[in-house]
């Protein structure tokens, strides 16, 4: 799974990522916008579309409250492996928002989130035959595999259980609940963002 730690420490984020040969290309956000006669702020007002995002670690490798722990709260989101969830990560921009979740936990649940700091570069744990990520296949002029890094914005007032996600409407057709999905790093919408997010101010929540 991808999972976003400081620099030294590894993520779980691979195991999560079922092996995947084919992935589709996305245009990855960013670089010239053809928009260079003006000011930064009207550019980015010109073509800055905010997209919503949901990233998985295991909260005993890297949790979100180690996230807070970490360095202006900031790391990088490595060991992605799997090819599609790696063209999602080439898709976010800076100021994009992600859920933040506990996978393979007791129970797995949203937790917080979290906004993209870096859009992304190359995973050097790919070609570092000592990680738990290393890839053959990969090197620095070959690197494969891409990271961003986030940035702490929430923890939740109380982590709201897959479960409990399971029962509400609203979020029918999210990625996170079709049966058998394990990308570590995938889409959701905004409605689906701004439901966890009203979710996790509520003490209880009762099935409509």
């Amino acid at each position: 799974m991808a999972c976003r730690v400081p620099v030294g420490i590894h993520g779980r984020a691979g195991r999560c990522d079922p092996p995947c040969a084919v992935g589709s290309r996305l245009t990855q956000h960013g670089g010239s916008s053809g928009i260079i006669d003006l000011e930064p702020s009207y550019a980015s007002l010109a073509i800055r579309t905010m997209n919503y995002w949901l990233i998985k670690s295991e909260p005993d490798v890297f949790s979100i409250h180690d996230l807070a722990k970490a360095k202006r709260q900031t790391t990088h989101w490595e060991g992605v492996r799997n090819y599609q969830a790696r063209n999602f990560l080439r898709a976010m921009q800076v100021g994009d928002l992600a859920l933040y979740y506990h996978s393979n936990a007791t129970p797995s649940a949203v937790a917080g989130i979290v906004e993209i700091a870096g859009t992304a570069y190359p995973d050097p744990t790919a070609w570092d035959t000592s990680s738990d990520y290393h890839d053959p296949k990969a090197s620095p002029e070959n690197p494969i595999w891409s990271m961003v890094d986030v940035k702490l914005v929430e923890i939740f007032p109380r982590e709201i259980p897959l479960d409990e996600l399971r029962t509400v409407k609203a979020l029918a057709g999210m990625e996170l609940l079709r049966r058998g999905s394990r990308l570590s790093v995938q889409p959701v919408t905004a409605t689906q963002f701004r439901t966890i997010e009203k979710l996790s101010k509520k003490s209880s929540h009762r099935p409509a």
